[in-house]
């Protein structure tokens, strides 16, 4: 029988904001959210994750085109946007650096107090933020209009019907 992991003694456990743990083990690339004994879902990310997957392909094209990074990751990605998640909601995200663990397939994981569609409206309401802040620093009429626009915009019911077209029950799902 395996020894219990602990946090702290092992990178890839993460304490959960609702007390509980896991480990990067039990998790893979394909996986969503988890079921998790507190009785609720959480909502995993990984860093290979595409920025696609919680918004279009064109969208996260321009945002990867307009927003230098000045860390180790070459354009903005999925760390970026988990970066600023954290940052709005940082007793929600739990995060692990399993970089040097060769089982799991990627460096990164969060998992987060909330579910999947809740992390995708969060998102992209983070996206749009980001966005709207990039057209401020533009001349004043793109300003104006991006706002215009934005007023129009309903979150809930774009999550909604991207998450429809990415067929978020599949492990195999493609941009848009």
């Amino acid at each position: 029988m395996a020894e219990p992991r602990v946090p702290g003694d092992d990178p890839g456990t993460l304490e959960l904001p609702c007390g509980e743990t896991l480990h990067a083990h039990d998790l893979d690339m394909g996986m969503r959210e988890i079921d998790c004994a507190c009785g609720d879902r959480h909502a995993i990310v990984v860093d290979v994750h595409p920025i696609s997957r919680f918004v279009p392909e064109a969208i996260a094209d321009v945002l990867r085109e307009t927003i230098e990074t000045d860390d180790e990751f070459p354009e903005f990605s999925m760390p970026h946007v988990m970066g600023v998640v954290m940052e709005e909601f940082p007793d929600e995200v739990a995060v692990a650096d399993v970089a040097e663990d060769g089982h799991v397939g990627y460096a990164l994981v969060w998992v987060t107090d909330f579910d999947s569609r809740r992390l995708h409206e969060i998102v992209v309401e983070l996206l749009v933020e980001l966005m709207e802040h990039a057209a401020s620093h533009g001349d004043d009429a793109t300003a104006s209009q991006f706002e215009q626009q934005m007023m129009n915009f309903d979150v809930e019911a774009f999550v909604e019907q991207y998450r429809e077209e990415r067929d978020f029950e599949s492990e195999v799902d493609t941009p848009v």
